[in-house]
C-alpha cells in the first residue's frame, strides 16, 4: 500500500482522536515497567493479573466520553480479555472499540546509546521491520502508533546537535512508515523533566526540538493532517529551585508550540511526564486557558498514562474492579475537561504523589 491509498482514512482518525473534550489512555508499558507498578500495589506481575487490569481498562463505563484512544503494549493488542462472549473470551481490542475508543500500539523497541553523542544521549531503535509489524498491527485493528524519542537537559552540552537531529530523524522515519501502512504516528520527542534548569532553558531547547523534528518530516513526505504531536509541557527541570507556575507552564508551552508546530497538525496531546495527577490536569487547563485566547489552531488535548492510571492502580490493587474503574474514570474526567480549559482544581479525586522517575523509560 501507499500513503495516497490510506490518506483519507488517516485524516479521519486523527480528526477522531482530536475530539474536544477528550484525549489518550497510554497503557502502553512493558511487561517490566508494570511490574513495577504491581509491585507498589503489591500484585504479581502474572500474565493473568496483567490481563485483569487490562479488561478493568476496557470496561470502564463512559470512558469514551473523555477518552477518543488508547496507545496498547503488542502483548495487549493480541491480548483476551477475562470477558467471556459467545465461544470465548473476548478481545482487549474489541472491547474498546465498542465503546467507540480507537485502538494504538507502541512500535518502537526502546532506546539505545548514540555513538558519537554526549554519555547519556540514546537513539530509538525499532525501524527494521517497522512496516511488516505495523502491517500486522492494523490487521489487528490498530489505526495509530506512537514511538518515543528522548532526549535530555544538562549542563555538560545535551542535547548535542547530533542528538537532536537522530532522533528527529528517527520520528520521521517511523511517522512515513507508519501511515503507508494505515496507521496515525503519534510523533513523541519527549525533553525529560530531569535536571535544575530553568522554564526559559527548556522553552529554546524545545524550540530546537520541534523545529528540527518539524523540517525532518516535511524530507520524509509525512503527511501531517495524519499525524499527531506528543510532546512534554513546557516546565523547569524537576531540580530547578525556581518552580514554574501552572501559568507559566500555559504561556510558554503555548509560546513554544506556536513558534514551531503547523496549524495543519490536528491535535497535540501532551505527556504528562512524571507530573502528579492534579498538577498534570491544572497545567494542561492553563494551556488550554491560553490558547483559547489566543485563538490556538489545535486540539491541546492529554496522553497521559502515569497521571491516569495511578490512583486507578491503587484503589484496584489487584481486586477492587469498581475502586480502579471509578478512579480513572474520575482522572479521564479532570482531564477531559483542561483540555476544554474548564476544569476546577480539586473537583475530581486524585493522588498528590509525585510520579517522577529519574531518566525514565518503559
Amino acid at each position: 500500500m501507499t500513503l495516497d491509498f490510506f490518506r483519507e482514512e488517516l485524516a479521519e482518525t486523527a480528526a477522531a482522536l482530536a475530539a474536544p473534550g477528550t484525549g489518550l489512555l497510554a497503557a502502553d508499558e512493558s511487561t517490566g515497567t508494570i511490574g513495577k507498578r504491581f509491585e507498589a500495589i503489591g500484585v504479581d506481575n502474572s500474565e493473568e493479573n496483567r490481563r485483569a487490569f487490562r479488561t478493568l481498562l476496557a470496561t470502564t463505563p463512559g470512558l469514551a466520553e473523555h477518552i477518543s484512544g488508547v496507545i496498547l503494549y503488542e502483548e495487549t493488542l493480541f491480548q483476551d480479555s477475562t470477558v467471556t462472549a459467545g465461544a470465548g473470551p473476548s478481545p482487549l481490542v474489541d472491547l474498546f472499540r465498542d465503546q467507540g475508543i480507537r485502538v494504538g500500539i507502541k512500535v518502537d523497541l526502546g532506546v539505545e546509546a548514540l555513538a558519537g553523542a554526549l554519555p547519556g544521549e540514546t537513539w530509538c531503535t525499532g525501524l527494521k521491520g517497522l512496516a511488516e509489524r505495523a502491517e500486522r498491527y492494523y490487521a489487528r485493528g490498530a489505526r495509530f502508533a506512537k514511538w518515543r524519542a528522548v532526549l535530555r537537559i544538562s549542563s555538560d552540552g545535551c542535547p548535542s546537535e547530533l542528538s537532536v537531529r537522530e532522533n528527529a530523524w528517527g520520528l520521521a522515519r517511523y511517522a512515513r512508515t507508519c501511515q503507508e501502512q494505515g496507521l496515525v504516528p503519534i510523533v513523541e520527542p519527549e525533553i525529560l523533566m530531569d535536571g535544575d534548569h530553568d522554564i526559559a532553558t527548556t522553552a529554546a531547547v524545545q524550540e530546537w526540538v520541534l523545529r528540527t523534528v518539524y523540517g525532518a518530516l516535511a524530507v520524509n513526505g509525512v503527511f501531517l493532517e495524519g499525524s499527531l504531536l506528543k510532546p512534554s509541557m513546557t516546565t523547569a527541570g524537576a531540580d530547578c529551585p525556581e518552580r514554574s507556575s501552572a501559568g507559566q507552564v500555559g504561556e510558554f508551552t503555548l509560546r513554544t508550540l506556536a513558534r514551531t508546530v503547523p496549524a495543519a497538525v490536528p491535535a497535540i496531546l501532551f505527556l504528562s511526564g512524571g507530573l502528579a495527577e492534579e498538577d498534570a490536569s491544572i497545567c494542561l487547563n492553563e494551556i488550554n486557558r491560553a490558547a483559547h485566547q489566543a485563538g490556538a489552531p489545535w486540539h491541546l488535548g492529554f496522553s497521559f498514562g502515569r497521571a491516569l492510571q495511578h490512583s486507578c492502580l491503587q484503589g484496584w490493587a489487584g481486586s477492587d474492579l469498581v475502586a480502579g474503574q471509578q478512579a480513572l474514570l474520575a482522572r479521564a474526567r479532570a482531564n477531559g475537561e483542561a483540555s476544554l480549559g474548564t476544569y476546577q482544581p480539586g473537583s475530581q479525586p486524585s493522588s498528590d504523589a509525585s510520579l517522577f522517575v529519574a531518566n525514565y523509560s518503559y
